[in-house]
């Protein structure tokens, strides 16, 4: 690497403040899809649970957050570093030209396809374009794209392909991130005004033909993702200030910020989507209406159950873009969201970055195994599965399949799975079967709490989860 991810591997996006966009949300006004082969879709996603995100771009050359050092905004997430930060105009000749030398060479999806399929995951969302427009497939709407790259004479050089295809080939379903806002073309941010922030630089109402061009640059690029890359079950659309005036809800601070209609016209968008992959589930992040077909928290788990669809967006580290040091979760903590989020009727998308050369960091790969090794006893009551109430209740989190009932407890660091367990807020009829995941040996119970025999324990190990099966 050059100097740049020297001076600037510190720069990191804020967690909170993107956050923030997404618990704001009204989700009362979820409008439920009314195609056939879209509720088909949404059901069999619903089952699934657990699914891998994955943010890659050329910032991962610098390892800096993903595109938000170009935004002209006073944000911590949006800060500048290096010998062009000084300058705005030099910082985004410099961030543009890191394709120059982006080279992912280690890059082989089907290891992370295998990683992935091994800790239980079974779907896919790919940042196929974030908000600097740089395209990680080969667009012939841009030039600002990985095949002009060094990589580009690289047989797997369309990485939007090689992945999509690489996960699809083990059973995943397959999602295309894709940002709204394009910060690299001039019918976004057109030159004639500078940019001030995140939005257009200009009135979409008073410069209707630079808008036009701007719609029909979006429309073209989905439609390539959405005609020559396989079938695609999930099109997940970021940059939600993107969007009809008439949507912005005056109660939401960041929406209000928005200063004027940015309609890219998702109507038609879908409706050619879904000509070329029927089902196709449409997420318009923060745009409450129809084509929102689930809701995307980010970097949180809502703190009640939820009956509409959702899916919690998290980091295994700190960062959803690559940086050189990352502070991945911990194992433990990582199946805790996991079981958190199943309980409360939702989906965990668990994102990892590559680096520069194409690899993730070796922990990443750990903490799949280590999740996948938990996962080969408990998925049982994990896929398919319906949340139960209380839903959560201090240690506790249930969910359901038919007449079975599965009860979590969620153990401390270290914590043996106790002699004695009391699931809290949960009647257990007294004729009921009783087993651990772990173990197929009948458990009795006394006085509403349920007798772990001390050899059983020992059986078990330590884990971060134990799962009682109730019959």
């Amino acid at each position: 690497m050059k100097i740049y991810s020297l001076l600037l591997f510190t720069l990191l996006s804020s967690l909170t403040a993107t956050a923030q966009q997404h618990s704001e949300q009204d989700h009362s006004k979820y409008v439920v899809p009314t195609d056939p082969l879209v509720q088909q879709k949404l059901a069999k996603w619903q089952d699934v649970k657990f699914g891998l995100m994955m943010h890659w771009g050329t910032y991962s050359q610098w390892g800096i957050v993903e595109s938000w050092s170009l935004c002209p905004e006073d944000e911590g997430w949006c800060e500048r570093k290096g010998p062009h930060s000084h300058n705005w105009y030099e910082y985004k000749k410099a961030y543009e030209g890191i394709a120059k030398e982006f080279n992912p060479v280690k890059f082989n999806p089907e290891k992370w396809a295998t990683a992935a399929k091994n800790a239980g995951m079974k779907y896919l969302v790919f940042t196929t374009k974030h908000h600097d427009g740089f395209a990680m497939f080969d667009s012939k709407h841009t030039d600002y794209k990985i095949t002009n790259t060094p990589f580009g004479s690289n047989p797997k050089s369309n990485i939007t392909k090689e992945i999509l295809s690489a996960f699809r080939k083990e059973g995943f379903m397959t999602g295309t991130y894709f940002s709204k806002p394009d910060w690299n073309v001039d019918s976004y941010w057109w030159p004639y005004f500078p940019p001030k922030d995140r939005n257009s630089t200009y009135d979409p109402k008073k410069k209707p033909e630079i808008w036009e061009k701007f719609k029909t640059f979006t429309y073209n690029q989905i439609e390539e993702l959405m005609t020559d890359y396989g079938s695609v079950d999930i099109l997940w659309l970021d940059g939600g200030w993107v969007r009809p005036f008439n949507t912005i809800d005056p109660k939401i601070s960041w929406q209000k910020s928005i200063p004027y209609e940015q309609d890219i016209d998702m109507a038609k968008i879908a409706k050619m989507a879904r000509s070329h992959q029927p089902g196709l589930l449409v997420v318009d992040r923060t745009v409450t209406g129809e084509f929102e077909n689930y809701v995307t928290p980010e970097q949180q788990i809502p703190d009640h159950y939820m009956s509409i669809p959702w899916e919690s967006c998290i980091t295994m580290g700190d960062s959803w873009s690559y940086i050189p040091k990352e502070n991945f979760k911990s194992t433990e903590k990582l199946i805790h969201t996991l079981v958190d989020i199943v309980a409360k009727g939702g989906n965990l998308l668990l994102n990892v970055a590559p680096g520069p050369d194409g690899e993730w960091h070796q922990e990443a790969y750990t903490r799949l195994e280590e999740i996948g090794k938990w996962m080969k006893t408990n998925s049982v009551g994990i896929y398919e599965t319906k949340p139960l109430a209380p839903y959560r209740q201090g240690k506790w989190a249930y969910t359901k399949k038919g007449n079975t009932t599965y009860a979590f407890y969620l153990a401390e660091a270290g914590e043996k799975l106790p002699t004695s367990l009391k699931p809290e807020g949960l009647t257990i009829p007294k004729n009921a079967k009783i087993t651990l995941a772990e173990s197929k040996k009948a458990l009795k119970q006394k006085d509403g709490s349920i007798l772990i025999p001390v050899k059983t324990s020992e059986e078990v190990g330590v884990q971060a989860a134990y799962l009682l099966v109730i019959e």
